[in-house]
């Protein structure tokens, strides 16, 4: 019996090592600028990533494709690296945090992602991260910081077709008309915010909060002038002004009730409030001024207090639309320019490729 298990696990042992072995098999060496291999558990990992994504197996061809994409991509990479770009992590940690709190809609920190995350959904931003896009923290980074890499070669290589490249003023005026629905100002006030954190002497707090609002309602001190000594070091408070529409992610941000935020709206410019409480701090606000709501036409500034107008704002988005599509086209082509035989060894190809490229089916 002794002699069976052990027959059985050796068998056991001997499968896993057959499918370790496969997994490290080289399927094409990229060689541009260095020696680098792609494997088949580095396919098997991208293709885990789309299939996540899809929803469904990778068919055989689908495949080959993903196997022809990584091989672009490295050839990119190589090509960047060899033309002396490279991108900081410090670049990359920007992205990422940038990238995560588009997606959020609020400006975080990687250490406030990951406290929200485990807060949210019981778990760690690694495992996360994994869940959702098939990657950890570490290799999202280092996926992010290939594909800045293979835009900077892109943009490098392409530049002077990039700055020619521009909307017509057809193509704005055209925009404006099917989205003109869309250029709307909503009831806005323009407020002037002071506060004070408690910090570890919630007392001192209280007096520096209170003799911020006197000397301002004394016109000792102006908004301006208040704002610009809480931007000196040891200050004690943040001070400045914003626009805030009429709604309830206005009145969170504030720290307040939709409630009291409509409140606000009814009063005239002017109007400062007494100095309210919340669990961190001590906070008074003021109206600079209130925008009603309107309907924007095409050479109307697209926010109060700026000087950007619509068709402005028009120009610069579809300028960054068609400029992004000319990147894509011109990636591929810079890709498909670079696999050559003389950059790429094919290890593996027909039946042999087939073979190993079978899994999951």
């Amino acid at each position: 019996m002794k002699k069976l298990v052990f027959g059985l696990m050796s068998l056991l042992l001997l499968s896993a090592s057959v499918f370790a072995q496969s997994d490290l098999q080289p399927l094409a060496v990229v060689k541009l600028n260095k020696n680098e291999s792609i494997t088949v558990k580095q396919l098997k990992s991208r293709c885990e990533i789309y299939q996540k994504q899809m929803g469904r197996t990778l068919t055989l061809d689908e495949k080959k494709s993903v196997l022809d994409t990584l091989i672009e991509e490295k050839l990119v990479i190589q090509a960047a690296q060899k033309a002396g770009l490279s991108i900081p992590d410090s670049v990359v940690d920007q992205y990422f945090i940038q990238s995560m709190s588009q997606s959020l809609g609020t400006q975080v920190t990687e250490k406030q992602l990951s406290d929200l995350v485990q807060k949210t959904y019981n778990m760690t931003l690694d495992a996360y991260l994994q869940k959702q896009l098939g990657m950890n923290i570490a290799e999202y980074k280092s996926y992010l910081k290939n594909q800045l890499m293979m835009q900077q070669y892109v943009v490098q290589q392409r530049q002077t077709e990039l700055q020619k490249i521009a909307p017509t003023d057809e193509e704005i005026r055209m925009a404006y008309e099917s989205s003109k629905s869309s250029f709307v100002w909503n009831d806005m006030l323009k407020v002037f915010l002071v506060v004070v954190p408690k910090g570890s002497d919630e007392n001192a707090a209280k007096i520096k909060i209170n003799d911020l609002l006197k000397k301002y309602k004394d016109k000792k001190l102006t908004s301006t002038q208040i704002a610009l000594q809480s931007e000196t070091e040891n200050s004690g408070y943040q001070a400045g002004e914003l626009i805030v529409p009429k709604n309830e992610a206005s009145a969170n941000g504030l720290g307040m009730t939709l409630q009291n935020l409509l409140y606000l709206f009814t009063q005239n410019v002017g109007f400062c409030s007494e100095i309210q409480e919340t669990d961190a701090d001590y906070r008074f606000i003021s109206i600079i001024n209130k925008y009603d709501a309107k309907m924007l036409g095409i050479s109307d500034i697209v926010q109060p207090d700026t000087t950007v107008t619509v068709y402005e704002y028009i120009r610069s988005s579809l300028a960054q639309q068609k400029q992004q599509i000319y990147m894509q086209q011109a990636a591929v082509e810079i890709s498909k320019q670079l696999n050559v035989p003389e950059n790429v060894e094919r290890k593996k190809t027909g039946d042999a490729l087939d073979k190993l490229l079978n899994w999951g089916e």
